[in-house]
């Protein structure tokens, strides 16, 4: 009996042994089943999960590259705009440079044309126009449209100002240039109005102005037209303008227009027929007679060279004034005379003192002008010249 009972738990032990033994090797082979499972997944999807993430790392990498491009080839031609645009006003500042040397170099001109330039306001030289630099590389792959936005901004509104000052400063400079150009045709305008009174008063004197032009030589050269710079034609013509009046003034500070006696003259006897105070009879007086005590000063009436300063019969102490141009003026019945031949005389110089030498009723001075060798009645330089202000 108790073999067999130790029969029976043998088996039931050997049993229960075997069962946990197919539990064990079940779940060994679950496990080695799952494990082979994954491991075929693994090994049959590796590649093409690696081929997806790789591809989704790509398409990253050329979207960021796309935009970092776009975003660059903004920054350049942001940059190369910018580039230009400082060009530009480098271009403009260097004309605005060369306009304000042209108009200094005009009011020298202008100023040099015996002063009769009207002042013009000085234009301050263009001051360097501060020009935008290219917006610094944005460190950051994608800056934020905000940040970005607000640079272009700031750089547009520096060269708006920039623009706007350099269209002042040519404005103004256009200003100055025509003011300039009035100027010019002001000095001429003002030039030909003193030639022509110049022109009137040798007239007067029955002489022409053509008289006492210099003479013509040889002009010639290469035609060089003036082009259609209004201030370089007002220019040319304020300087002709002003050439002539020169000459006229010149001529007419020559010609006898002082007075031979100072203060307001008293004629005694005028110039062409009279009756001879000695014979009664008609005949010509050659010159004017003017009041005057012995002893006065007698002055030149224009400047001159001393031709004859002697005793000469019927004019007594005469001095003989040549003044060129066949012009000679006569002072006759002085008490003596002050210089000698060959002396050059300036105006207002006094050449002797008034008497009654010669053929003389009493003391007074003869005054005469003459034209090429033929008197010329005297009151013509006279009365042209008491419209003249001479400065003593």
């Amino acid at each position: 009996m108790p073999s067999t009972a130790q029969a029976r738990r043998k088996a039931g032990l050997s049993s229960l042994s075997q069962s946990r033994l197919v539990r064990a090797l079940g779940l060994g082979l679950a496990v080695s089943t799952l494990w082979a499972a994954a491991a075929s997944y693994y090994l049959v999807f590796h590649d093409e999960m690696l081929a997806r993430f790789v591809s989704r790392q790509s398409a990253m990498q050329f979207t960021y590259e796309e935009r970092i491009g776009t975003l660059q080839r903004a920054l350049d031609r942001a940059a190369a705009e910018r580039n230009a645009e400082r060009g530009s006003v480098e271009n403009r500042l260097s004309a605005l440079t060369e306009r304000q040397a042209l108009i200094e170099k005009r009011q020298g001109l202008l100023s040099g044309l015996g002063g009769a330039a009207a002042p013009i306001d000085d234009v301050t030289p263009p001051a360097p126009i501060p020009v935008a630099e290219p917006a610094a590389r944005v460190q950051k792959p994608f800056p934020t449209p905000e940040l970005r936005m607000g640079g272009e901004d700031r750089a547009e509104a520096a060269g708006r100002a920039s623009s706007a000052r350099l269209s002042r400063l040519e404005d103004a400079l256009h200003r100055v240039a025509e003011a300039q150009s009035r100027a010019a045709a002001g000095i001429a305008l003002q030039a030909g109005r003193s030639a022509e009174r110049f022109r009137e008063l040798i007239a007067r004197t029955g002489l022409s102005p053509a008289r006492f032009d210099p003479p013509a030589g040889g002009v010639g050269g290469p035609l060089v037209p003036l082009g259609p710079d209004a201030f370089e034609q007002a220019l040319a013509e304020a300087r002709r303008q002003v050439e002539e009046e020169t000459h006229l003034r010149r001529v007419t500070a020559a010609l006898p227009f002082r007075q031979p006696l100072p203060g307001e003259l008293a004629f005694t006897s005028s110039f062409g027929a009279r009756l001879d105070p000695f014979t009664r009879g008609y005949a010509l007086h050659t010159g004017v007679d003017m009041r005057a005590e012995t002893g006065a000063p007698v002055r030149a009436t224009a400047a001159g060279r001393i031709t004859a300063a002697e005793y000469a019969g019927g004019y007594g102490n005469m001095v003989e004034v040549d003044h060129g141009r066949g012009l000679v003026t006569r002072y006759a019945h002085l008490s003596g005379t002050a210089l000698s031949v060959g002396q050059r005389v300036e105006a207002g110089s006094v050449v002797g003192f008034a008497g009654s030498t010669g053929r003389s009723t009493g003391s007074h001075l003869h005054y005469e002008t003459r034209i090429d060798g033929e008197p010329v009645d005297p009151q013509r330089f006279l009365r042209a010249g008491a419209q003249l202000v001479f400065a003593d």
